[in-house]
């Protein structure tokens, strides 16, 4: 598994197709659930995705928005549309109203409409833990993804699949919208003059890359500067500088902080595993120095973040400040 890759192990749409409508104006969806994650793509016509505090984005056929939350945000005809907003939440799309496919307050009569309509699909996740937070955290409040890219074939799979009634529709909706997600995230970082996050950047480095799928493939191997430049076949001294100004951060304190990243969410999910148990998982065969790490990155014991959930964010990378110590062997 890739660093980016790795990074959607809790994203996975789950029956979070909200449905598919065409929409004739005047129209103003308004959601207000707060999902953390919200992808909106348009199939045909044409809309306005307004978010709160933030300027209108236009969507056209074939484009996809993804808004990160909580904020509401408004799909709209028109800026200023006319248009009562109907509130859609998660309670909208249930069985009593038609599944998945047809949501409440929606007008889904083609018959009804004229020219002017607009067909959209919008899909939430929930963005449990704090693996994927780490992506989250990586995404502009909203990121426009336009057509004629690499989202067109997922595009074209999600509208033929949207169009039909048939057994095992949600499954296949469900892994469509993953695989959608995926794309534009991917899109997003790779255009043309963008800024992606350094850790997505370094992948393509040759060294840099292949040292950050060995540490993300066994985060728990009792790594050291020497094994790793020895796998990645490269001095220690290469390895790190290259690793450092690639990242901006060291090796070790890279897999340091993604060991917490995974501890934490095996605190919060497996509330009958040991401390101790949890730190052999992530490479560490003394639980105290795990517990010393942990509440250096993280902010808070353990078994307080079992407890209470609650941490210190970790102070970001490449910014100035004496670096985290680094963890020369597992344990």
């Amino acid at each position: 598994m890739d660093a980016f890759g790795d990074l959607f192990r809790g994203m996975r749409a789950h029956g979070s197709l909200f449905g598919t409508s065409t929409l004739s104006p005047p129209w103003a969806l308004h959601f207000v659930d707060g999902a953390p994650l919200t992808l909106c793509t348009v199939l045909g016509g044409a809309g306005w995705i307004v978010p709160e505090h933030r300027p209108p984005e236009h969507l056209s056929a074939g484009e996809t928005v993804i808004v990160r939350g909580p904020d509401p945000f408004t799909f709209v005809d028109e800026v200023g549309t006319r248009a009562e907003p109907i509130a859609c939440g998660e309670d909208c799309a249930t069985p009593e109203q038609g599944g998945t496919r047809h949501r409440l307050g929606w007008n889904d009569s083609r018959d009804d409409c004229g020219d002017g309509a607009t067909t959209l699909i919008v899909g939430a996740y929930p963005v449990r833990g704090e693996i994927s937070r780490r992506l989250l955290d990586a995404l502009p409040v909203v990121l426009r993804v336009a057509s004629g890219g690499g989202t067109d074939p997922v595009m074209d799979h999600l509208a033929a699949e949207a169009a039909a009634d048939t057994p095992g529709q949600q499954v296949v909706l469900d892994r469509l919208l993953d695989w959608l997600l995926v794309c534009a995230i991917r899109e997003y970082f790779d255009r043309p003059g963008g800024r992606p996050p350094a850790w997505y950047a370094a992948q393509r480095d040759p060294v840099v890359g292949d040292a950050l799928r060995l540490l993300h493939a066994e985060p728990a191997a009792p790594w050291k500067i020497s094994s790793l430049a020895d796998r990645t076949g490269v001095s220690r001294s290469t390895l790190a500088k290259r690793f450092a100004d690639l990242v901006g951060e060291p090796p070790l304190t890279y897999l340091t902080r993604w060991r917490m990243t995974l501890a934490a969410d095996l605190l919060a999910e497996r509330e009958a595993t040991t401390v101790a148990e949890i730190a052999r998982a992530v490479g560490y065969s003394d639980a105290f120095a795990f517990s010393a790490a942990f509440k250096r990155i993280r902010g808070v014991s353990p078994s307080e973040f079992r407890r209470t959930g609650t941490v210190v964010p970790e102070r970001p990378t490449g910014l100035t400040g004496p670096p985290l110590p680094e963890e020369a062997v597992s344990g």
